[in-house]
């Protein structure tokens, strides 16, 4: 196979939709700088409410939303698994695991013998996989440890996911790519109707408990030398959290301080990163959150906790590290928040945005994956720089 020919691409995911939250962009942009680049991408994805309205943002790649059979929960939708047959793919890319189009994935991989690589973007962290069980024990002794041991090659967005997948047994080799983030253009642009204003800490992502944001709160309520800032938890509610989020805010008393305006995209998520004055995300598992590198690429200061996989954000001075734990969390918002901190807080925005100028591009991203491809495919012999070998034993960053 020449070097030099475009691939064929399989890209197969839960949702193509504003749904998936930071894996919208994850896996979008890489697939259409690929597309961009001259390489067939075809992107195989479940049915969700907001599939149609999104479609037209994944041109010029070839987009198939398939319509769920039986339990949501499951992912099982046969147009992937027969579409997966007809194609002529070289390499098969699964983004998320444990839902049934892993074992259409592993069918493919059986009868064509063709590569594939696994994506599965934090859920095998140990937090990941403890939380619904025995779901995955389920899934993982019916179709998803073989899919998974099969793999030509896992990807993992750092590091710490590459050793969370040792450490779940897995011997392949690893690709150590991260996700990215565009630079927006300056401009002024308003605030929402409904933004506080003054000083606003921002969060953006999934209302759930693995984010950590019902301990925000009590910690919000906890750091009174913050009654300065206000506090706004922006999402979608993914299993009916919001309710006990608005209790904790009236049994506090923050019901002038703290704003849950719902999931925001497009224009309301950017004019909301635009006016926030920090970011936050006290999260307890991460794969490596869009949402972060979202704020850095706005100049924002970042509040995180380790568990977001995004160590350099700590050693550039771009971040301030944090835990979900209530009172400790209500400690570093003090420390990093009150007082006249307004400088040292633009200097942490500018230093995040330097950084993702310099690692997070998403045409670098893009091209480290083609590489990944290439070799999987058998165009190249030698297997790029980013590809943790297994005889490696994790000690490759």
């Amino acid at each position: 196979m020449s070097p030099d020919r475009p691939l064929s691409i399989a890209i197969v995911t839960g949702s193509m939709s504003r749904l998936a939250g930071g894996l919208f962009d994850a896996v979008r942009r890489p697939a259409l700088t690929l597309a961009q680049n001259g390489h067939k991408v075809t992107v195989l994805s479940l049915e969700d409410p907001s599939s149609t309205q999104d479609l037209a943002d994944w041109a010029p790649c070839e987009p198939l939303v398939a319509h769920r059979k039986g339990p949501a929960a499951i992912g099982y939708a046969p147009e992937i698994g027969r579409a997966l047959h007809k194609g002529q793919f070289d390499i098969v890319h699964q983004h998320g695991i444990w839902q049934a189009f892993s074992a259409q994935v592993s069918a493919w991989r059986r009868r064509t013998g063709g590569p594939v690589t696994i994506s599965p973007h934090g859920m095998l962290d140990p937090w990941a996989v403890g939380n619904s069980a025995w779901k995955k024990r389920l899934a993982g002794a019916l179709y998803e440890r073989g899919n998974l041991a099969h793999a030509r090659c896992l990807h993992a967005l750092n590091a710490s996911e590459a050793q969370a997948m040792r450490g779940f047994g897995l011997t392949n080799p690893i690709a150590i790519i991260p996700n990215g983030a565009d630079l927006p253009e300056d401009r002024e642009t308003p605030p929402p109707d409904w933004w506080p204003g003054g000083k606003v800490l921002l969060f953006i992502g999934r209302i759930h408990p693995k984010k950590g944001v019902q301990e925000l709160i009590e910690a919000f309520a906890l750091a009174s030398a913050v009654n300065d800032w206000n506090l706004v938890i922006a999402g979608w509610d993914d299993g009916g959290h919001v309710d006990s989020l608005r209790e904790a805010v009236a049994r506090h008393g923050l019901e002038g301080r703290v704003t849950l305006p719902g999931p925001l995209f497009g224009a309301d998520k950017d004019a909301a990163l635009r006016h926030a004055s920090a970011f936050i995300l006290p999260s307890y598992s991460e794969g490596l959150p869009m949402t972060v590198l979202e704020a850095w690429s706005y100049s924002l200061p970042v509040l995180m906790t380790r568990e977001c996989n995004l160590p350099e954000g700590f050693v550039q001075g771009a971040a301030v590290e944090i835990t979900p734990d209530p009172p400790a969390l209500a400690a570093s918002l003090v420390q990093a928040l009150a007082g006249h901190q307004d400088a040292a807080l633009r200097d942490m925005g500018q230093k995040g945005r330097a950084l993702v100028e310099a690692r997070f591009s998403w045409q670098q991203i893009a091209s480290e994956h083609a590489q990944v491809y290439r070799w999987m495919a058998g165009q190249v012999t030698d297997a790029p720089t980013c590809v943790q070998m297994p005889h490696m034993k994790g000690n490759k960053t």
